[in-house]
């Protein structure tokens, strides 16, 4: 009996952009200034995910800072004024990179494998924060979910990525820190590369990942290892 083939080295590289490259933490001194403990920005993130997930699922599309701005209110119980919640969502376009996004990427360069970015998050955020970081060289495409008026995971988000990069769906490898992303990514026919960094696990209930690493060097070492398909 032959064994089924294992998966070969992607052509390119989706990165998934909040928690996975950004560093959310910083924007809990925001919340410490409007009067909310700096740990509010732990529920932050999952509740804007909710809302911007949950308003898809029945039809209806709001981009990220719209739904950000309702899950500061939420977290706040409706106390803050429209400028202290505009504070506090205006922090995302200050956020630094993780440590090991830049070494990432590069690794990924000089394999030859292609860099772009796949997020929910609004794209000017994004190519602000890749441009203060010192990514955007490195960085070939960013790729937002309001193009298609549809936040992740539903499969044609994944699939719109490979055709804007011209590439069969199994030839793209979205890397992301979170599991329901990276099972997304995979029933939509695409790689995907699994960072423990906000996670710790990856649970059995997800479609597996097809490299997995405790930081984004180790994943991106771990695509550029695999066999080519050429």
């Amino acid at each position: 009996m032959t064994a089924a083939p294992g998966p070969s080295r992607p052509a390119a590289v989706a990165f998934d952009v909040v928690e996975t490259l950004i560093a959310l933490e910083p924007l809990g001194e925001r919340f410490e200034k409007v009067g909310l403990p700096a740990h509010s920005v732990r529920e932050f993130f999952p509740r804007t995910l909710l809302y911007g997930v949950g308003l898809n699922v029945t039809g209806d599309y709001v981009p990220f800072p719209v739904a950000a701005a309702a899950a500061v209110r939420t977290i706040a119980r409706h106390s803050l004024t429209p400028d202290q919640v505009d504070y506090v969502v205006s922090g995302m376009r200050e956020l630094p990179a993780h440590p090991d996004v830049e070494p990432a990427m590069r690794v990924l360069n000089e394999a030859g494998i292609r860099v772009t970015c796949l997020t929910n998050g609004a794209p000017e955020v994004v190519e602000a924060f890749l441009a203060r970081n010192g990514l955007d060289p490195l960085v070939e495409k960013v790729m937002t979910t309001s193009e298609l008026q549809s936040w992740k995971p539903p499969a044609k988000v994944y699939l719109h990525a490979a055709s804007e990069l011209k590439l069969p769906p199994e030839r793209v490898c979205l890397v992301a820190c979170h599991a329901w992303d990276c099972h997304g990514a995979k029933r939509a026919g695409l790689m995907a590369g699994w960072v423990a960094r906000a996670e710790g696990g990856y649970d059995e209930i997800f479609a597996p990942a097809d490299v997995r690493g405790d930081d984004l060097v180790a994943v991106a070492r771990g695509l550029a290892e695999l066999p080519s398909s050429d």
